[in-house]
This record gives structure tokens, C-alpha cells and sequence, in this order.
């Protein structure tokens, strides 16, 4: 988990072709119980999920995140 293309020979796509059957079926549930969710996954990392920021406003044809950055009051 968390490796680029190289470093995982392309297993860490959501829809890796040479991947274990039982990982296939494992990230189909993942997407399933998250997509029904509302969230959206970043197809080259299986893992990465998101939910009210720019991808998601993209991918979901919202007209603006939910959120943006933090700012940080600098006196702490």
C-alpha cells in the first residue's frame, strides 16, 4: 500500500489487472460500501478516497468543494 506504479509493478491501480482474486473482490467491496458513501477514489492509489474536496466536486460535477485549506493562526 502507498507505493507509486513502479515500486508496486501497477498493483496499487484500483483496477489492477494482476492482482489476487480475493484483492479484486476486496477493493470491489471497498468501492461499493465508499462509492454508495458518496465518495470517489483516485484510480491510481486503491486506497485513496475522498469525499468534499476538489476531486470529489470534479469527479461528482459539484460546482465547488466542500471545503478548502486550513489556514492556521500563526500565534500557535
Amino acid at each position: 500500500m502507498n507505493a507509486d506504479p513502479e515500486e508496486s509493478a501497477g498493483a496499487c491501480y484500483t483496477h489492477a489487472p494482476d492482482i489476487s482474486e480475493e484483492a479484486r473482490a476486496n477493493r470491489k467491496l471497498l468501492g461499493t460500501v465508499l462509492t454508495a458513501a458518496g465518495l470517489v477514489n483516485y484510480p491510481t492509489e486503491w486506497w485513496h478516497w475522498s469525499f468534499g474536496d476538489r476531486y470529489w466536486a470534479l469527479l461528482t460535477g459539484k460546482p465547488a468543494a466542500l471545503y478548502g485549506r486550513k489556514e492556521l493562526d500563526s500565534r500557535n
